[in-house]
């Protein structure tokens, strides 16, 4: 039985809706909150263990799930919380990263 992981950085306000479609299509996954990218914008690390035959579907509802969409900053955004300052501009936020590898091993204890 050859495994994948799949590891989908969705944001946070899409994280609930893919989870809940994953579940429903009978797989599991785990999840960790995160903070990164341009916008340093709240996002969920989900990580689904699951065998190959099974990848395309999987990704095919993170596909549904998720839409990113282009941010435009003003001048007034132009400094960072932690006082760093950012050229204003435009941002590809939403939408979902995803990583997939082989799993050498999978084990539940």
């Amino acid at each position: 039985m050859n495994m994948k992981m799949i590891m989908a950085v969705v944001p946070r306000d899409e994280a609930e809706h893919v989870l809940h479609a994953i579940i429903a299509a009978g797989h599991t996954a785990t999840f960790s909150e995160s903070r990164g990218g341009i916008l340093r914008q709240a996002q969920y690390m989900l990580f689904i263990a699951l065998q190959d035959q099974d990848v395309q579907k999987v990704l095919d509802i993170i596909n549904e799930s998720c839409h990113s969409q282009v941010h435009v900053g003003s001048e007034a955004e132009s400094q960072t919380p932690s006082g760093v300052a950012r050229a204003a501009g435009t941002a590809r936020v939403g939408g979902a990263a995803v990583f997939v590898w082989d799993l050498e091993q999978f084990r539940i204890y």
